[in-house]
């Protein structure tokens, strides 16, 4: 196209009297001829990534080399930003990278903003594509990439990729969709708007589960009235308030929250496992429980002591039970002492009262 106007240029040059009209006409003509081509060159490429989109259930556009040397051909200003998500298919077995995860968590980011900007100008702002490494390496390679997951923003300004392009850090996908959001609304002036996750249960199962509710809901007032369930049954109490004591003692929902391990592989030998740590600033998921099973054991045993040893009649009997349960709560108690003076340093010593001296 661009050839063609030039030929068309010169052979009117050569058909007319270069006048000096004329002849500023034509060089008007000649510098407006890369504005028009590069103008229908951003004009096509951005049809045909519309059309990619539209093609894709969650608007991501599967990124080649071709495509991505296209997209930085464009003069800036572009008409539009780009987000690429990094893949590596023979990378997604490896549980640490988790790059399906964050992969499903960019789609999510893709849909949502289609679904807050349905057919408005905003939706071509920016473009969500994701590139994969066997396809595309040399791409990988233009970007310098040492480590996975990755995202990086091609702004709308973008002139030089090593010094435009914003390279997204650990923090701005801890979130998932929710900061990759931010991080986006935070580099370049586009509105994603809300986040729209999938329900947990679907609208068919929520429809099940009511449909047996209606049909047992007679039979379980019934049942609630005559105080015939779980919840009237003290022993399912007891166990519940166990449960709780040693989910909290334990620490559990810290080595939920935190991902501790339960333990962990001696860099010495492959072959030994390490349950306890010795450091005040790591506990692993063995050490809590086996301190939630001491500080359990001691509750037990106080429980058995305050409620059922002062119902038995034989003194003998309750004598014996009862130096049991202290011989054995001193042990426990001891256990967990030595086990915070080993990791910590920190001694609890015993002393007599200067009273009693």
């Amino acid at each position: 196209m661009h050839e063609t106007l030039q030929n068309f240029l010169i052979n009117l040059t050569m058909a007319i009297s270069p006048s000096p009209s004329s002849l500023l006409l034509i060089t008007l003509l000649f510098l407006l001829t890369p504005i028009y081509t590069h103008s229908n060159t951003s004009d096509a490429l951005l049809s045909e990534l519309i059309n990619l989109r539209s093609q894709s259930p969650t608007g991501v556009i599967h990124l080649n080399d071709s495509l991505l040397q296209r997209i930085l051909s464009i003069p800036s200003p572009k008409p539009f930003s780009s987000l690429i998500f990094f893949d590596a298919k023979q990378l997604h077995s490896k549980s640490d990278i988790n790059l399906p995860a964050f992969k499903r968590e960019f789609s999510l980011l893709s849909s949502s903003f289609l679904v807050n900007h349905p057919k408005n100008s905003n939706n071509t702002h920016i473009f969500f594509f994701v590139i994969e490494f066997q396809e595309s390496q040399s791409s990988f390679a233009l970007f310098e990439l040492k480590s996975l997951p990755h995202f990086r923003l091609l702004p709308f300004f973008l002139t030089d990729l090593k010094r435009d392009s914003v390279p997204m850090d650990a923090s701005g996908y801890s979130r998932g969709a929710e900061s990759m959001k931010e991080f986006v609304e935070a580099n370049v002036e586009v509105n994603v708007g809300p986040i729209h996750r999938p329900p947990a249960i679907s609208k068919k199962m929520m429809a099940a589960i009511g449909g047996v509710f209606l049909i047992w809901s007679p039979f379980l007032v019934k049942k609630i009235v005559s105080g015939d369930t779980l919840l009237h049954d003290k022993y399912m109490w007891m166990t519940g308030s166990i449960f709780v004591y040693f989910f909290s003692v334990s620490g559990t929902m810290h080595s939920i929250i935190r991902k501790v391990p339960m333990y962990l592989e001696d860099r010495n030998d492959a072959g030994k496992m390490i349950f306890f740590y010795q450091a005040s600033g790591m506990q692993l998921g063995t050490e809590g429980f086996a301190v939630g099973f001491l500080y359990m054991v001691v509750g037990l045993l106080l429980a058995f002591m305050t409620h059922v040893l002062v119902c038995v009649k034989d003194r003998g009997a309750q004598r014996l039970l009862m130096a049991l349960g202290l011989i054995v709560s001193f042990w426990a108690v001891k256990k967990v002492i030595y086990l915070d003076n080993w990791k910590t340093g920190y001694g609890i010593h015993a002393y007599w009262p200067s009273s009693w001296m």
